[in-house]
């Protein structure tokens, strides 16, 4: 079996899917999940991007179905985090609208954050570095502060924390640990970002969320593709199983090796 091979298996993705068995598997899929919790709902970070999107639309479905069955109000809260202001908020309001979403809360991170690495600043000068934290370390410290506001709210209104992660981010290792790679569920995995896409569509996430450059929006200017240096369309035809461009395939597959401390539960003895 080949290293691609070896990784599509361990990631679970299908060469092609259909797209609304796909959609009712995982709306069952969190329903179960609620129900077997006893949570009263699900709580989803609405980013503005693609992937938040899909999820908040999938966890609108599931906690409808949830109560229109059960007779109890189960809900799904949005829940916005800029950092300061956010130049593409709109889109966050826009995809709650499309969803309907009725009970939704932001929460700006930006004084946190600051606050945060201020002190990482003052702890690396008590060991002899004078000097700013680094861009992607503070971009880390967004990710993760977001989180810690996301469990709050979760623990307070009894709701499960819903996770954006696909198999397309998992052959990177491109997302925080303990940031937002720390939730209880996935509804997205399995799924290779092509595959997301094709269930936008369906669900109805704004074309304007569709169309747009994917970004994790930790730092001005960054995007996705950028950053990993190769495209999500190469991405996801290395997840189904395609051949793509030698030195794409040595770009995932070092990713892969690499960040496999991301995927893995926490080792001991």
């Amino acid at each position: 079996m080949s290293t691609q091979q070896e990784i599509i298996a361990q990631l679970g993705v299908k060469p092609t899917i259909d797209v609304d068995q796909e959609i009712r598997k995982r709306v069952d899929f969190l329903k179960d999940y609620v129900k077997k919790s006893g949570t009263t709902g699900l709580l989803i970070a609405i980013s503005g991007g693609i992937d938040s999107a899909v999820a908040a639309g999938l966890c609108k479905q599931a906690t409808d179905e949830l109560s229109k069955e059960s007779g109890t109000e189960y809900i799904t809260l949005g829940v916005y985090q800029p950092y300061g202001a956010q130049d593409d908020i709109e889109h966050s309001y826009e995809v709650a609208r499309a969803f309907q979403l009725t009970k939704t809360v932001e929460t700006n991170i930006e004084e946190t954050v600051d606050e945060i690495s201020l002190e990482v600043e003052h702890a690396l000068k008590n060991v002899g570095i004078s000097r700013h934290i680094t861009y992607q370390g503070k971009g880390n410290v967004k990710a993760r502060t977001r989180m810690v506001v996301q469990y709050a709210l979760a623990f307070e209104l009894k709701l499960l924390v819903v996770g954006t992660d696909h198999a397309s981010e998992a052959l990177t290792g491109f997302y925080t640990k303990w940031g937002d790679g720390a939730v209880d569920i996935t509804p997205l995995s399995t799924l290779n970002k092509r595959q997301v896409r094709l269930v936008a569509a369906k669900i109805g996430v704004p074309q304007s969320i569709i169309d747009k450059v994917p970004t994790a929006g930790l730092w001005e200017g960054q995007t996705d593709e950028k950053e990993l240096g190769v495209s999500y369309e190469d991405n996801s035809d290395y997840l189904e199983g395609k051949e793509i461009n030698p030195s794409a395939q040595e770009i995932l597959e070092s990713f892969y090796a690499r960040t496999a401390h991301k995927r893995n539960t926490i080792p001991g003895i």
